[in-house]
């Protein structure tokens, strides 16, 4: 198994820390009101799954977002709709779905405040969170 040894960093394997330095992302991105995954999103949860299965007692939350355009109810809504696009496609590669809890946060918590198409783009995001 792994230890902490020369070259971890100070790392726990199984860590959140570990999940940020191992996957691709921790977020992917969607379209403007769409929870469809495209393949850029595909590759980055690909990269997850893998490192869930390495880590089989590791936990997560997925949390959806959405723009600022939009009432609040449907942001909600939509925010839960790309949470729930990501845990279904970990849960098709294998990962169980006890292991996976979705929220959504709508438009509450921008990473880009502008409101420019950059801003917004970077908002409409589901972002994967280790929780032990």
């Amino acid at each position: 198994t792994y230890n902490q040894g020369p070259g971890t960093g100070g790392v726990v394997p199984g860590s959140a820390a570990d999940f940020q330095r191992s996957v691709v992302d921790d977020t992917v991105h969607f379209a403007f009101d769409s929870s469809d995954l495209d393949s850029q999103a595909r590759a980055i949860l690909d990269s997850q799954a893998q490192w869930l299965t390495q880590y089989p007692n590791a936990r997560i939350t997925i949390e959806g977002h959405a723009d600022e355009r939009g009432t609040r109810e449907y942001n909600l809504a939509l925010g839960e709709r790309r949470a729930n696009a990501a845990k279904n496609y970990l849960v098709s590669l294998g990962i169980a779905a006890n292991r996976i809890r979705t929220v959504s946060y709508g438009e509450e918590r921008p990473v880009a405040t502008a409101s420019t198409p950059e801003a917004w783009a970077k908002n409409r995001r589901a972002v994967t969170v280790v929780v032990n």
